[in-house]
């Protein structure tokens, strides 16, 4: 099942036989594949329409060029993350129960914070316009079975890093691991960003949430930077509860 998969070929970090991991250029976000039988499921969608058909066209090689991607995951509404959706054509969108609001209400919002942090305004400017919502909004859980016995699932653990928060679990992974994909409810490259769309007060919960659904043995994917374990979540939770005063 899927073992061929080469993914240094393609430039990406192979944290199972069928999953691995892509660190994206400038922004260091992190993207995710999760492969199965009868489907594929791609973790964030970068931060530009080229950005994401990059990805799209990646995945499709790492697959053998006859299958592509069938499932998007976004994790939160920040720019880096989502405004390369529209390249998923044909694709179903997952997210957390709300991002659907943000993403159609603020939309000039994640144009001009694309811009403020580099991204070229007309290059900004199109894929905020061209946004794909999710046609799948998470409240609680949904199960993924990708085939093959791969399976995934997608909780919102949130609100953290913002209102919107999902994870993505996948069973089975590294070595019979769990593999949780964190979105930037954890970060490994440097401190936790806490914009104005942050919930400082419920983000150690979104944590402990994390750590439940992975596990003491889990690897946990950041949203930028290198793999990490249950230690890092745990410490960065504890520095998270200090530094905004909650237990």
């Amino acid at each position: 099942m899927n073992a061929a998969l080469t993914w240094e070929a393609g430039g990406w970090e192979r944290l199972a036989p069928h999953v691995g991991r892509r660190r994206l250029p400038v922004w260091d976000c992190t993207a995710g594949l999760v492969v199965g039988d009868e489907g594929a499921l791609m973790i964030e969608a970068g931060a530009t329409l080229a950005e994401g058909a990059a990805l799209r066209t990646q995945a499709r090689h790492l697959l053998g060029g006859t299958r592509r991607v069938t499932h998007l995951a976004l994790t939160h509404p920040h720019f880096d993350h989502v405004l390369g959706a529209a390249a998923f054509a044909g694709v179903q969108v997952y997210g957390a129960a709300g991002i659907d609001t943000v993403l159609t209400a603020g939309r000039e919002e994640l144009c001009s914070d694309a811009v403020r942090h580099g991204v070229p305004a007309d290059a900004a400017a199109e894929a905020a316009d061209l946004l794909v919502r999710p046609h799948h909004l998470v409240c609680g859980e949904r199960a993924l079975d990708l085939g093959g016995g791969v399976q995934v699932l997608l909780a919102d653990v949130g609100p953290g890093h913002t209102g919107h928060d999902l994870a993505v679990l996948v069973r089975g992974g590294a070595g019979g691991r769990a593999i949780v994909f964190c979105g930037d409810l954890v970060e490994e490259s440097g401190e936790p960003q806490a914009g104005p769309d942050a919930a400082p007060r419920h983000w150690p919960s979104a944590l402990d949430r994390l750590l439940e659904l992975g596990g003491e043995d889990a690897v946990y994917v950041p949203g930028h930077g290198a793999v990490v374990d249950a230690a890092f979540v745990r410490a960065q939770r504890a520095t998270l509860a200090e530094r905004f005063g909650v237990s």
